[in-house]
């Protein structure tokens, strides 16, 4: 598994370059798309939205690109927010015939849908917050609370505190960090310690569910 994202990650950071220089700033749609379809597609958890805003932070402040940081910051931005209302939404309106339809149901893993539900019952509103800094759940869990009829008012503020937050901090860390010597000749490392630290909640919580269903058993 390590292997297969260090592979990804190298090929993310390989790859960026060159659509920056064949783009120029239809770039920047490009990676609107794709922050919103994580953040708005139910079925899409797998798109590396952390690594890529990092990277992208850091092209920002390199002479070598021509990446505006205030404009990704306010293009990605939106596209986190406006992802993240998309799939509100599609849970509200079609949530309960997307998981009872044959065909549907198989683009959404059961394992990932359990562990947003579980990730929600747990933190409540909050999870719509901390769920951006956790991938897979950051895309399921808006699903879940649209499903669940989520008090739109109160989704839509933790949304966007979430949203701002979320890539304000990715993008600056790149900016800021990106470019260091240590960072610069590590950075498919640092972007897989990325990735592990941002799945240790989800780690915490599997264990203790594991371990409360022992106790249960044994009982």
């Amino acid at each position: 598994m390590i292997t297969t994202l260090l592979t990804a990650i190298s090929g993310i950071s390989g790859v960026l370059p060159h659509l920056i220089t064949m783009l120029g700033p239809a770039f920047y749609l490009i990676l609107f798309l794709i922050i919103f379809c994580e953040t708005g597609l139910v079925f899409a958890p797998f798109l590396p939205g952390d690594s890529i805003l990092f990277l992208c932070g850091s092209f920002a402040a390199s002479a070598n690109y021509h990446l505006n940081i205030f404009i990704l910051l306010g293009t990605l931005i939106i596209a986190a927010i406006l992802g993240d209302n998309v799939n509100f939404w599609i849970g509200e309106k079609f949530g309960k015939h997307i998981l009872n339809h044959p065909k549907w149901k198989k683009l959404i893993k059961p394992e990932y849908l359990k562990k947003a539900n579980n990730f929600f019952n747990k933190y409540g509103s909050l999870a719509i917050f901390l769920g951006r800094f956790i991938p897979i759940i950051r895309t399921v869990v808006p699903f879940t609370a649209g499903l669940g009829k989520m008090e739109p008012q109160k989704f839509r503020k933790f949304n966007l505190l979430g949203g701002i937050t979320w890539v304000s901090i990715a993008l600056l860390s790149g900016f800021f960090l990106g470019n260091v010597p240590f960072v610069k000749d590590h950075i498919e490392l640092l972007m897989l310690l990325i990735v592990v630290v941002s799945l240790i909640p989800v780690v915490i919580t599997f264990i203790k569910n594991r371990i409360e269903r022992s106790h249960r058993n044994v009982k």
